[in-house]
């Protein structure tokens, strides 16, 4: 109630209301978990685990925990949030209950990958494939505020952990990850071989035969991973480091070599060009076709220069073994490579910002988790949603959908739950749920 004068009046309070539940959007997830398959593959995966028939069962207990994720928590006590509306998510375990479901899955991280794989070939069947497949790989330091097994200073002077992560471009979907001490290198090729391995595995075998490219920052830019790269029939595009040979190779270049760069839509990039470097530095240890590519541009008013820019410009270098005389577009395509940033915003949004137990092994557990819930979020915004719902990151969807109040009522045999008739958004959710429960192949 707003007054004449745009103050709210005060309102009478009164605890009387049945039926009322606050995670409408939410159980629109849930749904959408069982149909995918992945509520029963996790129960599969952790069959052996259960101690009685009558208790809590492990897989279901983490799907909620995903779940938690979803909706905004961050540790195993919120998952009280779904407990207390029962009549939208049923039974769920105790936060006791959910550490011993945490604890017994330690261990058992391929099982758990492989439930999140069939759930994805799941979304994939039901339309939710992408039109192409870029894996973009990615480090991130989650900070630790105390002793936890594994936590190290990090290369920021900060301490903690150093996760790697591997994201698909299009879709934003969570492919792989694994947890690192934070002392761990950024640019450690093995671990980038290690998740390009689990990446793979999370892509459906129909799809593996399509054209696959890789990005990363320099952090990637090994020789060991661009040969595993190359054997695994995947292009490549890595940030490359400017070394003094390679900043005297771009002083050397013609001006007329330059050429203008272009913005993501294709459209000329103001201030920015692009040339070739390669046969002007030494690239004789990388997979044969590698090329250099060299982008400069005039930084913003007030960005400082480091020694490797010059001219007032400043250069950034990839190596890639892609193809074709465009290296305009394919240096454009390598730039978008910074979405990846944005991947890993939501992921600390959607349970990453801490990492809550002591011991490793349950951390392990916990971002494999993160990444259960981050696919959560992109199969549903791919099936289910529409216009700019579909490209909200997680706190907006939050807001919008997953925390809107509703009211079910029962006659007979059947449930309905009933949303704000002037909430703006409630027509999307209803539509949400009509898509889901029309999708071909899931369930």
């Amino acid at each position: 109630m707003v007054t004449d004068y745009g103050r709210v009046a005060k309102v009478e309070i009164a605890a009387d209301g049945d039926g009322l539940v606050s995670r409408s959007g939410t159980a629109l997830i849930a749904e959408l978990s069982d149909r995918l398959g992945l509520t029963s593959a996790l129960s599969g995966a952790l069959t052996d685990t259960r101690q009685r028939a009558g208790g809590h069962d492990p897989g279901r207990v983490l799907r909620d925990l995903a779940l938690t994720l979803c909706d905004g928590g961050d540790c195993v006590s919120d998952l009280g949030a779904l407990r207390d509306q029962g009549d939208l998510f049923g039974s769920v375990a105790s936060n006791a209950t959910a550490w011993r479901a945490i604890e017994r899955a330690r261990g058992r991280l391929d099982a758990l990958r492989e439930a999140r794989a069939r759930s994805r070939a799941a979304a994939w069947k039901s339309g939710g494939a992408p039109a192409e497949i870029v894996l973009d790989f990615d480090s991130h330091l989650v900070n630790a505020h105390s002793e936890k097994e594994g936590a190290t200073p990090t290369w920021k002077r900060g301490f903690g952990f150093h996760p790697l992560l591997c994201y698909l471009d299009e879709s934003g979907e969570a492919l792989a990850g694994v947890l690192r001490e934070g002392r761990a290198g950024a640019n450690t090729a093995a671990d980038h071989v290690e998740v390009l391995g689990l990446a793979l595995e999370q892509i459906p075998q129909s799809h593996l035969e399509r054209p696959i490219l890789a990005r990363s920052d320099s952090a990637g830019a090994t020789h060991e991973f661009a040969r595993a790269l190359r054997e695994a029939d995947i292009r490549f595009s890595l940030g490359f480091q400017i070394t003094e040979a390679v900043r005297e190779a771009i002083l050397s270049v013609p001006e007329a070599a330059w050429r203008p760069a272009l913005c993501q839509d294709g459209q000329e990039r103001e201030g920015a060009e692009v040339c070739e470097l390669t046969g002007a530095v030494a690239l004789e240890a990388w997979p044969e076709a590698t090329r250099i590519i060299c982008h400069r541009e005039r930084p913003h008013p007030g960005a400082q220069l480091s020694f490797t820019d010059a001219d007032g410009h400043r250069f950034q270098c990839l190596i890639t073994d892609r193809a074709g005389s465009d290296i305009a577009s394919i240096e454009a395509r390598h730039r978008s490579h910074a979405r990846v940033e944005n991947r890993i915003r939501c992921a600390r949004e959607t349970g990453l910002q801490n990492l809550p137990f002591r011991d490793f092994g349950p951390n392990e557990v916990w971002l494999e988790l993160v990444l259960m819930a981050q696919d959560l979020l992109c199969h549903t915004q791919a099936l289910c949603l529409e216009g700019e719902l579909r490209l909200a990151e997680p706190k907006r969807l939050r807001q919008r959908l997953l925390h809107v109040a509703g009211k079910l009522t029962r006659s007979g045999r059947r449930s309905t739950l009933h949303l704000p008739r002037r909430w703006p958004w409630a027509a999307a959710l209803v539509a949400a749920f009509e898509r889901l429960r029309a999708l071909p192949g899931a369930g």
